[in-house]
């Protein structure tokens, strides 16, 4: 039993950083793969396993992800607010410091959830059994404060949010497989990609910082800490907000942020975000994200003991990823600038393209397009990209219409 637990763990921390690494192949895909051949997995292994298969993935995902993020300019939907600061570290030579700040806010992250958990786990039904009945004017009011704190231009920050939300609504009532893979891939990977190929950057060397030369501040961990602690249980509570909105409420929060402060403050959200879906999927049974969805199939009844696990699964995990992450980063940084970026950019898109044919068809294809087009649009206006969650975030209010 225990062994088999032991090779889930470290099967889930492999795939999480194929995810992580690998623009276009998600969790939610591995997992909806995983729950569509459970039938025959169930037979070889315990419904625990696959579980902590599912929970060590997800959190090495969230130490991963930022790689091809700060690298290529490829994020995924929770790592595309990190392009802007991260490729800036990248053009100086520090995209492997980038990538050290992340990991540190995705342990700071890892340590929230354990810290809290208690509260998360006692105070959460109370307050989301107040809350469900609002959730409706919850969700608009999140996302005209978005746009009106919008500094470049809030008619276009409307624009986008609008045309990103009637785009995931036309793209849900299709009949596509991983609907979501299109629409989100279109919108934040390769739109930049497009961007990245246009300009043709050169690279420069990077500078590889030895993990103990650089430390953040107590000031740095407190700000990422509260910020976290303030917004990313409202992503327990309101559907569709993600990393990046939460990420974006923070930072207006805790005050104008360093570059520095927000890579923490985005690798802490990210991590806190993920692990803290497992407990909101045990405390008020509701799954708020694929893998969510996944362990809640396998275990239909979770109950503490399952809980305590999977709490020490994602501490596990994140030290497995921190340092996994730390290595690839390292070898990165040594051959990035001997790489033809364009080239390798490109390859990039083909692929990720190729695989939103390859599981979502030619209808796919045709939703990618449109959401690259819309994605592309709003690098060119430099209004925030949170603004694109509208494709999740309004079919999540219409859905919540009191009337």
């Amino acid at each position: 039993m225990i062994l088999e637990l032991i090779i889930a763990l470290l099967c889930g921390v492999t795939a999480g950083t194929l995810t992580g690494l690998l623009p276009g192949i998600h969790i939610n895909l591995v997992s909806a793969i995983l729950i569509s051949s459970s039938s025959i997995l169930l037979t070889i292994f315990s419904p625990i396993a696959l579980v902590i298969f599912i929970v060590s993935m997800t959190i090495t995902h969230t130490f991963l992800d930022f790689i091809p993020s700060i690298f290529l300019g490829a994020p995924d939907e929770d790592t595309t607010l990190s392009v802007l600061p991260g490729h800036e570290f990248l053009l100086k030579g520090r995209a492997h410091e980038a990538i050290i700040l992340t990991l540190y806010g995705g342990l700071i992250g890892i340590f929230l959830i354990i810290t809290f958990s208690p509260i998360f786990i006692y105070i959460f039904p109370i307050i989301y059994s107040n809350l469900k009945f609002v959730m409706f004017f919850l969700l608009v009011f999140a996302n005209v404060y978005l746009i009106f704190k919008e500094k470049k231009s809030k008619t276009t920050a409307l624009i986008i949010f609008l045309l990103s939300g009637f785009l995931g609504l036309a793209t849900i009532t299709l009949p596509l497989k991983e609907s979501l893979l299109p629409l989100l891939t279109g919108l934040f990977g390769s739109s930049s990609l497009i961007v990245s190929i246009s300009k043709s950057q050169k690279i420069p060397k990077q500078k590889i910082i030895l993990l103990k030369k650089l430390k953040i501040s107590k000031k740095e961990a407190l700000l990422s800490s509260i910020a976290s602690v303030l917004t990313a249980p409202l992503c327990a509570f309101l559907p569709a907000l993600g990393t990046g909105q939460a990420a974006a409420i923070g930072s207006d929060i805790i005050g104008e942020v360093k570059r520095r402060e927000f890579l923490i403050l985005l690798g802490t959200i990210n991590t806190a975000i993920a692990g803290l879906s497992f407990i909101t999927l045990y405390s008020i049974q509701k799954a708020r994200t694929g893998t969510a969805v996944a362990v809640q199939t396998l275990l239909q009844n979770i109950t503490l003991q399952n809980m305590m696990i999977i709490l020490i699964i994602m501490v596990i995990s994140a030290v497995l990823a921190f340092f996994l992450a730390l290595f690839i980063s390292k070898l990165l940084s040594k051959y990035i600038s001997k790489i033809n970026y364009r080239i390798l950019s490109l390859s990039t898109l083909i692929f990720i393209t190729a695989i939103v044919i390859f599981f979502s068809g030619w209808l796919g294809f045709l939703i990618f397009t449109t959401a690259t087009f819309i994605g592309l649009f709003t690098i060119l206006t430099g209004v925030r990209r949170t603004h694109l969650m509208g494709s999740l975030m309004l079919p999540s209010i219409i859905f919540y219409l009191p009337f």
